[in-house]
């Protein structure tokens, strides 16, 4: 296993460069079925995202309007002015899911905490793998368009905001992520499959420009022809150095 966190790591920056990045500053857009069923507003449009690397805080602006944003810390979400003044606050966001299937539409404050925490995932993989906690096995190789896959199932701790406790990443010859599968407790969606493509060199780090989740079924199909649940585009990313 060792060997395979060794490879995608430095594949992606490598882990003492990546300890050195303070903060990242993007450009998102989110559009897709679940986005459009889940927040009547629609998804995101180029809206300018940042993270810490170093705990899981992420800053939306503008959100959910013009004048105002939002931010994920520490399991809170908040909407907030231009000036950082108060608007909303949901403490305990997880919880507000409870009882929520597939055509519920989602609060600004409950969409916030999905994009805040899942983001927040995303940018910050596969270094989020080396977080205290997680544990790591590698499985059997991935066979897929015409590729060989090696992949690692994580199990993440209790105290970090993830889709799903349990989730398999999959990376190529380059040691580069392209696919990640897991269940969103949150979306109430079934089994999806993350996929990861163009990816892009940024200061020194990998990351993929574009990303498509489809629907997995339950013989572990990804349905790559069905609509997409989401499709996310990174446009630049900055990363801040300490």
């Amino acid at each position: 296993m060792s060997d395979l966190l060794d490879q995608v790591l430095d594949a992606h920056g490598g882990l003492d460069n990546w300890r050195r990045v303070a903060t990242i500053d993007l450009r998102l857009s989110i559009r897709g079925g679940l986005a459009d069923l889940k927040r009547p507003a629609g998804g995101l449009k180029d809206a300018h995202i940042r993270l810490d690397t170093r705990r899981q805080h992420t800053m939306i602006t503008p959100y959910p309007a013009p004048g105002s944003r939002g931010r994920f810390a520490d399991g809170v979400v908040t909407i907030e002015s231009e000036a950082g003044e108060t608007k909303q606050t949901l403490a305990e966001p997880r919880r507000s899911f409870a009882g929520h299937d597939l055509l519920t539409p989602w609060t600004p404050e409950q969409f916030l905490y999905f994009v805040g925490y899942a983001f927040h995932n995303y940018v910050t993989m596969p270094f989020l793998l080396t977080q205290n906690g997680v544990v790591l096995e590698e499985l059997a190789p991935h066979e897929e368009h015409g590729e060989t896959w090696r992949a690692l199932k994580a199990t993440f701790p209790a105290d970090l905001h993830v889709h799903y406790p349990v989730q398999t990443f999959y990376f190529d010859s380059r040691g580069y992520l392209v696919r990640n599968d897991y269940a969103p407790e949150v979306s109430g969606g079934g089994a999806a499959s993350h996929y990861t493509f163009d990816h892009r060199v940024f200061d020194g780090f990998v990351f993929p420009t574009h990303r498509r989740v489809v629907r997995r079924d339950g013989e572990n199909r990804t349905l790559l022809t069905a609509p997409s649940i989401f499709i996310l585009e990174v446009g630049s990313v900055v990363l801040t150095r300490d």
